[in-house]
């Protein structure tokens, strides 16, 4: 039997986590990227409170599924400055089907919508630094192209024509999606293709288009459960 050794995360204080956001910045760190947070959200505002009092100044990035209460962004008000959340489906059958999720469309675009009043398009450096804003990023899943066309169309409609989105083609089958004959199998060269074409006649603009790869698994851990 191989053994597995599981790392665990590191109980702070508020103060302690003031000081983490603090040291980042002094190391040269361009942000503070917080990766599904949501659970923290009460005591991530206070640490922020602290650290801003000593001099934290870099932008902070909310980086979330999206699948959030609208009270828990609206309670982040004033404090992010770049918020980065997934809009991953626009029909909610799919969404129960691959994530279990009810009411994931409402849920999510409610969301981002109120990030979007907070913040508004990107804002850049004189670098090309993202500096504050909404960026959404949509991942393309084999055999369900029409998903994603809906969700680009109401983004371009229903935010804004220049918002910017962060489409990815990365996608590829692992643990029980391989059991699915819908979604066991990475995008085609030609799915693809008809995703950018559909960028194109919708005007977006903004944002960026991931080129497909070929060993996309190398970046994810063996784990053996």
């Amino acid at each position: 039997m191989k053994l597995v050794k599981f790392w665990y995360g590191k109980i702070l204080t508020k103060r302690e986590l003031a000081n983490k956001f603090l040291e980042l910045q002094e190391k040269g760190a361009h942000n503070i990227n917080l990766v599904t947070g949501c659970i923290y959200v009460p005591l991530i505002i206070e640490s922020l409170k602290l650290a801003k009092m000593d001099g934290l100044t870099i932008p902070i990035v909310y980086n979330s599924s999206g699948y959030e209460k609208k009270e828990t962004i609206e309670m982040l008000n004033g404090y992010m400055d770049i918020y980065l959340p997934d809009l991953k489906y626009y029909y909610d059958d799919l969404a129960k089907s691959l994530s279990g999720i009810q009411n994931y469309f409402q849920v999510a675009t409610g969301a981002i919508q109120e990030m979007y009043q907070q913040v508004g398009n990107p804002q850049f450096d004189e670098n090309g630094m993202f500096q504050r804003g909404l960026m959404i990023r949509h991942l393309v899943l084999p055999n369900h192209l029409q998903n994603t066309k809906q969700v680009l169309k109401w983004i371009q409609k229903n935010i804004n024509a220049n918002v910017y989105v962060s489409i990815m083609a990365q996608y590829f089958p692992t643990y029980k999606a391989k059991e699915r004959e819908d979604v066991n199998r990475k995008l085609t060269e030609e799915e693809y293709q008809e995703i950018r074409d559909y960028v194109e006649k919708l005007g977006i603009q903004n944002g960026y288009m991931q080129e497909q790869e070929e060993n996309e698994q190398q970046y994810v851990p063996n784990w053996l459960i």
